[in-house]
């Protein structure tokens, strides 16, 4: 099908609303526009540059963990949380209260993410994962009573205050499983000769558009996006998240979803999308390369501190991991006692690494500001 022809669907009158039914999604697509041509060449590359950073950075992993606690953070913030990414990266007692719930929400988007990427090296990229994703999602948070890691099983809406003022209604749960069951057939087909990026920018639309779960659909639809990109192998690691984008772009990026339903104007949303990969991507690498320029100048500050040195690097280890931490934390990982390890922390201190945050003599807290400031 061509773009430019594409139908999005009906609306279909219900008791007292109108729901909208998606086109199937499940064919192989072909366009006419130049200017998508060009995106798609450019995000390309993009992702090849980001890749790259990849395979050249050393303990590449220790940095992934930053990207994917941002991503938590941003993603969440789209849905309403309040936790900064200071804040995420935290322990719970170390939250006040009344932040807790929104912080609770941070944790379980990490947790579901980086579950969803160790199961892609086991399972393919399917429902049954992103079911279980949600579960996970929604564990001991307040989404807990509303149906997780299941497709919903009663009309939900976007919007407003009821189904009698909502901006947008999906289609009927009677119809969700069908409608998921052909997105997952759209990802895995190989008849369907589309590139990766095109793909994946449609599949969003369509999870968005058919909203399968109770809560949690912009969560799950985003993670999707990284999920897809590195099951194909188009992203050697999950480096790539287009939450910050959207976010930024709120308006637009919801503008650009409607625009699909309201005037079938896929082609709209195509561009949109891929211009969120150039800019993410192009950021990504920004941001790879000045980890290396301060990765470069902490390894020379830590070379002065002689025979500690070595413990040194190895709470460097931890702080790429975890730039938030106390004296516990930090003995746990050199395997000293915690009244030795503050000695270190004092040194780093003093090279500026570590600043502390509370202004306490007890139960401190040191940030590596530095680092988290790049993300």
């Amino acid at each position: 099908m061509n773009v430019r022809d594409y139908q999005a669907g009906t609306y279909l009158q219900q008791y007292l609303y109108q729901s909208f039914m998606p086109e199937k999604i499940n064919h192989t697509w072909v366009w006419d526009d130049p200017i998508i041509n060009v995106l798609l060449e450019e995000a390309t590359r993009k992702l090849g540059e980001l890749n790259a950073f990849s395979i050249i950075v050393p303990d590449i992993d220790l940095f992934i963990r930053m990207h994917i606690v941002k991503e938590a953070n941003t993603s969440s913030r789209i849905e309403g949380t309040k936790t900064g990414i200071d804040e995420a990266l935290m322990e719970k007692e170390d939250i006040v209260p009344e932040k807790r719930d929104d912080w609770q929400e941070v944790q379980n988007y990490i947790s579901a993410l980086t579950y969803a990427i160790e199961e892609l090296k086991r399972i393919p990229l399917s429902n049954r994962l992103l079911r279980e994703t949600h579960r996970i999602l929604l564990e001991s948070a307040r989404g807990e009573h509303r149906q997780p890691g299941e497709f919903r099983t009663s009309q939900n809406w976007i919007g407003g205050s009821s189904l009698t003022d909502a901006v947008y209604i999906p289609p009927a749960h009677i119809d969700v499983p069908d409608l998921m069951g052909d997105l997952e057939q759209f990802l895995h087909s190989e008849e369907i000769h589309v590139p990766h990026l095109i793909k994946i920018a449609i599949a969003h639309y369509q999870f968005e558009s058919i909203h399968p779960f109770l809560d949690g659909n912009g969560r799950i639809g985003r993670l999707l996006i990284t999920l897809y990109l590195v099951s194909t192998g188009l992203l050697i690691k999950p480096s790539l998240y287009l939450s910050d984008f959207f976010e930024r772009n709120r308006p637009s990026y919801y503008d650009g979803l409607s625009r699909v339903r309201e005037s079938n104007d896929m082609a709209h949303w195509i561009r949109f999308f891929l211009n969120a990969v150039i800019a993410t991507a192009g950021k990504g690498n920004e941001t790879f390369l000045k980890i290396i320029a301060l990765k470069n100048e902490i390894d020379g500050k830590i070379v002065t501190l002689k025979r500690k040195a070595e413990h040194g690097r190895q709470l460097m280890q931890l702080l790429y991991k975890q730039p938030v931490i106390n004296g516990y934390q930090a003995a746990q990982h050199l395997k000293i006692a915690q009244k030795n390890a503050y000695p270190l922390i004092e040194e780093f201190q003093r090279l500026g690494i570590l600043t502390e945050q509370t202004g306490q003599r007890r139960n401190r807290i040191f940030a590596f500001t530095q680092y988290i400031e790049l993300f």
